[in-house]
């Protein structure tokens, strides 16, 4: 049985409150959890830049950085200029405003939709549906941003998006319904997402969302929809935003281990979930500023796409609703039916048989060519996906950033004449500050050649955003988590349990801060001032100079057009570079040499620490799990080894109170062990054709072969 010991300390003037819990595990799990809650009875204040001088709290269990007579902290002297680094080539004046690139639907002419149905209608068999037919899918879990492979069933944004796009034009498609369920994505991406929902709503086709279980996040999805249905059971619940961390300090002093880091930079807070017991104030600080900046998109996003003022969406956080029947009432949701219920609806909507609904799944529908809608032309830019952590080397259970994968990618493209301009998408926290250096050094050459244009997904920070400043312009989504330029590395000293392994070598390198300042137009006291490892939102890093404009993939489309000198009113061909790699052990999360061990690891300790079985394997996850576990300190803590890391901050979890991110956590039954996608229940109506079963892979197969004959 758990018990719990709560701490809150109430802090009106920042409008957060700050909530320490210690869970009665057994002695060797036990860590207290500190949240910063954003409290939607406080409106959300205006970042003021002042507050990057606050200092860090001092501790007995930080390590500071050591600063040089007369220096900033990094050995360099006050007031130093660098050299720029010669700018990418680019047909973009100085001074000259940027493309907008803002997704704006063009109602097709009778005789452009006569002529498509005509190239429809002698598609090849796997391309045609029936007309009149209601788009479906399942929005949850995970969603990548790079491409699926033909046998990955899972979602991605640039398949979800490029098909949202082709049904807004389609005209067989005439209409839009999904499922939302529990998402385990951050809120880069969902923005991205919203952006071609809005696309499509504004072809006149109608738009029907349908959620069993959901929070904040899901809700923000479902709001984009014209029309919004529950069951009578639903559960949806608001109640506000927060972010919060795991301090395994105690632990690891219970068992011996002393960890040492060295971080450069006051916000540099990589570590600190192995350094502390608590939250530092420079990281409570700039996660409120983080949680400010979800609030108040959150809040405006809502209020416009629901009719109401963002006065009334306070009021509904504030009041916690729970009862479905209430949201329905308040016109939040459009109104509670069943599964069944909105499958007949759509059986109307459609024409089709009375057992029947015209549906066409997203699987088959990613087959169509977007070239009958016109979404393609002569002139080809290439969307270079990269997405992970920033590695040595892959270690095949999951998406990572490598150089020896990403460089030859980047000279191939610099080569190939057919390629007019690059937009390299960065969904990264950072990682190894070798690999990042050698990848930006490449990024710049291929800069030289051909404009590059960065987008942001969910986080390019740290080492992430040292691959970005290498571009000849960066765009970022307003909740994109960016900055973090700083630097961390060390080691574990092992003392309590073998031999002292020898002091920490002292490395401080400055390369990150002055390429930065460069790359960006700043001297170093400029880019000390912003730096110091601190994470920024894009709306933020904007007003910073960080980056050059707010948007998501279709902006950097633009500008990239614009910096190659093509008319915006072109059509080119976008090519989509980046593939997920799927692996069996990416099934288990952390591969198996972790997660697959830790039933019989908690089984041990429950026979001999006299828990329960359930108590050992929840302590044993929370420490492994997660970019604030073990997991996440890990890679880091290598001797000499020095990160351009982010690892303390969740990105998928941040702003999230409600927890119903259940495809990332043990709660979710068999989906994460099984690959199921069905965590919110409920029958295969959004996944599945008429009659097609859960195979189709052999078909998909023979498909690709005549596809590339013809």
């Amino acid at each position: 049985m758990r018990l719990h010991a709560s701490i809150l300390a109430n802090q009106a003037a920042a409008g957060i409150r700050q909530s320490c819990s210690v869970q009665a595990l057994p002695p060797v799990f036990r860590t207290v959890r500190c949240s910063g809650l954003r409290s939607p009875t406080n409106p959300a204040q205006q970042f003021d830049s002042r507050r990057s001088g606050v200092s860090m709290r001092s501790s007995s269990t930080d390590t500071q950085t050591e600063k040089e007579p007369g220096s900033n902290g990094s050995g360099m002297a006050r007031n130093t200029v660098l050299a720029p680094l010669t700018p990418g080539k680019s047909a973009i004046a100085a001074g000259e405003a940027l493309a907008e690139g803002a997704l704006t639907f063009v109602p097709p002419t009778g005789g452009e939709n006569s002529w498509r149905s005509f190239r429809l209608a002698f598609a090849l068999p796997w391309r045609r549906f029936s007309g009149d037919s209601v788009l479906v899918f399942k929005l949850e879990g995970d969603i990548s941003d790079l491409t699926r492979g033909r046998f990955d069933k899972g979602l991605s944004v640039p398949q979800l998006c490029a098909a949202l796009q082709k049904a807004a034009l389609d005209p067989r498609v005439k209409g839009l319904c999904v499922e939302i369920g529990p998402l385990a994505v951050g809120w880069g991406k969902l923005q991205e997402i919203r952006r071609y929902l809005a696309y499509f709503r504004a072809s006149g086709k109608y738009t029907i969302a349908y959620m069993k279980l959901g929070g904040e996040k899901e809700y923000y999805m479902a709001s984009a929809f014209e029309e919004i249905y529950c069951p009578p059971s639903a559960s949806v619940s608001m109640r506000g935003f927060a972010v919060s961390g795991t301090f395994l300090r105690g632990v690891l002093d219970k068992i011996g281990v002393e960890p040492q880091v060295k971080r450069i930079g006051v916000f540099k807070s990589a570590g600190d979930q192995l350094l502390r017991r608590d939250m530092s104030e420079a990281q409570r600080e700039q996660l409120t500023a983080l949680l400010d900046g979800i609030y108040r998109e959150w809040v405006g996003a809502v209020a416009a796409a629901r009719g109401k003022t963002q006065s009334e969406v306070e009021t509904m956080l504030n009041k916690g609703i729970f009862d479905v029947a209430e949201l329905v009432a308040g016109g939040w949701l459009t109104g509670l039916k069943y599964e069944d219920e909105v499958i007949d609806d759509l059986k109307v909507r459609t024409g089709g048989k009375d057992d029947q609904v015209r549906k066409v799944t997203l699987q088959r529908y990613q087959k169509v060519s977007p070239s009958v809608f016109g979404l393609t032309g002569k002139k080809k830019v290439v969307v270079l996906r990269t997405s992970g952590a920033i590695v040595g080397k892959a270690s095949g259970t999951g998406s990572s950033i490598v150089p020896d994968d990403l460089i030859p990618q980047l000279r191939t493209l610099a080569k190939d004449k057919n390629v007019a301009a690059i937009v390299l998408r960065v969904d990264s926290p950072g990682g190894d500050a070798l690999a990042s250096d050698l990848m930006w050094r490449e990024i710049r050459k291929l800069a030289a050649e051909k404009p590059v244009i960065c987008s942001m997904a969910d986080v390019a920070a740290s080492g992430g955003y040292y691959m970005a400043m290498a571009c000849t312009k960066i765009v970022a989504e307003s909740l994109t988590i960016t900055g973090s330029i700083g630097v961390v590395t060390g080691k574990f000293n092992l003392a309590g349990i073998f031999e002292k392994i020898g002091p920490l070598r002292k490395q401080l390198p400055d390369s990150f801060r002055n390429k930065a300042a460069a790359s960006r137009g700043m001297n170093i006291e400029q880019m000390q001032a912003i730096a110091q490892g601190r994470i920024w939102t894009g709306t933020d890093a904007l007003a910073r100079g960080l980056i050059d404009a707010v948007g998501g993939v279709s902006r950097a489309v633009a500008i990239a057009k614009q910096a190659a000198g093509i008319p915006q009113e072109e059509s080119v061909t976008i090519v989509e570079m980046g593939r997920a790699k799927r692996s069996p052990l990416a099934l288990l999360g952390l591969g198996a040499s972790v997660s697959a061990s830790l039933p019989l690891l908690a089984l041990l300790v429950s026979s001999t620490q006299g828990v329960p079985l359930s108590t050992a394997m929840q302590g044993l996850s929370s420490l492994v799990s997660g970019s604030n576990g073990l997991a996440g300190a890990l890679p880091m803590l290598q001797p000499g080894q020095i990160s351009y890391s982010l690892e303390d901050v969740d990105v998928v979890g941040l702003g999230s109170v409600n927890g119903t991110n259940a495809a990332t956590s043990w709660s979710a039954g068999g989906d994460l062990l099984g690959g199921s996608s069905s965590s919110s229940g409920g029958g295969r109506f959004f996944v599945e054709e008429e009659g097609e079963g859960s195979g189709g892979g052999v078909g998909s197969m023979w498909e690709s072969v005549v596809e590339r004959l013809l």
